[in-house]
């Protein structure tokens, strides 16, 4: 008997024994419906955090100094206590960095804060993100001002009083009308809107696009923090290959207005989009080889049901592999029929435990802001681990029929 007829009487007995066949592969279903939900959720987030997140938290090319760094901390008490103990960042330290660089880069400082928008047609709007940055922050966050202007290094140094809008904060302020030129109210301080952003989406459910921009010296500056501080200093290099270069002149000139000594370790975080996202990188790493682990208990447990499954109908067809063999079938035969007849009940559980694992991706990508990606991959290991319990649970099965006395065989009621 060849493998394809092996396959055909495989799929005649899965059809004839419907209910039967579905609860032998219930395991196996569950195991890699759960394997394929789970990875295609982590690889979505994979995906989304190195292409969509550290863009928007870190930029293209870009260092970002802070007190703290943003990812990645400890949970630690000792090791929150000794940063806080951190000195704050200044305004000078920007104007030291920019000084001190030895490549070509632009130079930016940000801090931001919730807070309070009000128009003047009375229209307010709260937990808007209220940003006190300096003007290169619009290039170097590749912000686009679809509407307006964005502010000027002049107006960021004389502390203008002017606003760029978020689109949805300035939609839901203002409508229909246009922002130009009007006045906001940022926790009760009259600011002029000259621009708004072009919409950005949204980044794990949270509107990127209900923020306010202002100039770091302005009146913005007393909302997100005390006087001359700021949360971070941005440095954006013009070539890739500059950037490490970069951030030793940054990582020198702050140990030195820190007074730090040699054997003193950094009291400031220079962080880069891949170096401040290794962590997520060993999270998923860990995540990816504990899975085909959880799910092989699973499969353990489905592929002791088909052995027990593929038990009850040998017995069933004692008599039918009686005549088989009477008529000449060899060993290998017998053996090739149940372990065929096996990994198909198998392979047609990881099948079907794929179909719904990618539905339920889809469905956790509709209705929450989780991300999901199908890995064509990661169906083709669960096929495999599926079928390949299918013969390891066969092997007894197989063995047990074809060492059957045909003559008893015959004779089996």
């Amino acid at each position: 008997m060849n493998k394809r007829e092996g396959i055909f009487l495989a799929l005649n007995q899965i059809r004839a024994q419907k209910l039967k066949s579905f609860f032998a592969v219930v395991g196996v279903i569950i195991g890699v419906m759960f394997l394929i939900t789970v990875v295609s959720v982590v690889e979505g987030m994979n995906r989304y955090i190195e292409e969509d997140f550290a863009n928007a938290i870190f930029g293209i090319n870009t260092l970002t100094l802070r007190r703290m760094p943003e990812l990645g901390m400890s949970s630690d008490p000792d090791v929150w206590r000794a940063l806080g103990r951190r000195p704050r960042l200044k305004l000078d330290d920007a104007d030291a960095v920019r000084a001190n660089l030895s490549a070509p880069a632009m130079v930016a400082v940000s801090s931001d804060s919730d807070g309070r928008l009000a128009s003047d047609r009375g229209v307010e709007i709260e937990n808007v993100r209220l940003v006190a940055a300096s003007s290169e922050i619009f290039r170097i966050r590749n912000y686009e001002v679809i509407s307006g202007r964005a502010f000027t290094a002049p107006e960021d140094n004389a502390g203008m009083q002017v606003v760029i809008l978020g689109f949805d904060a300035a939609e839901q302020l203002f409508g229909t009308l246009d922002p130009l030129g009007r006045t906001v109210k940022i926790n009760r301080v009259p600011f002029r809107v000259i621009g708004v952003l072009e919409k950005q989406g949204s980044l794990f459910g949270f509107s990127m696009d209900n923020l306010a921009i202002a100039p770091s010296r302005s009146a913005m500056s007393r909302f997100v923090n005390p006087h001359g501080i700021v949360d971070e200093i941005l440095v954006r290099t013009i070539d890739a290959n500059d950037l490490e270069a970069a951030r030793l002149d940054i990582e020198a000139t702050m140990r030195v207005r820190h007074q730090l000594r040699p054997t003193q370790e950094n009291d400031f975080a220079v962080e880069t989009a891949e170096g401040s996202l290794s962590f997520w990188h060993n999270i998923s790493r860990i995540l990816f080889i504990a899975f085909p682990g959880l799910v092989a208990i699973a499969l353990v447990v489905g592929g002791i049901v088909i052995m027990n499954i593929m038990l009850m109908s040998v017995i069933e067809r004692t008599r039918e592999i009686g005549i088989r063999k009477a008529l000449g079938a060899r060993r290998r035969d017998i053996h090739l029929q149940v372990l065929v007849e096996s990994a198909t009940l198998s392979g047609m559980g990881a099948a079907i435990g794929i179909g719904v694992g990618s539905a339920l991706a889809q469905v956790v990508r509709a209705v929450s802001p989780l991300p999901a990606a199908i890995a064509p991959g990661w169906m083709i290991m669960s096929v495999v681990m599926g079928v390949g319990v299918g013969v390891l649970a066969g092997i007894y099965p197989a063995v047990k029929a074809a060492r059957l006395d045909p003559v008893v065989a015959l004779r089996y009621e």
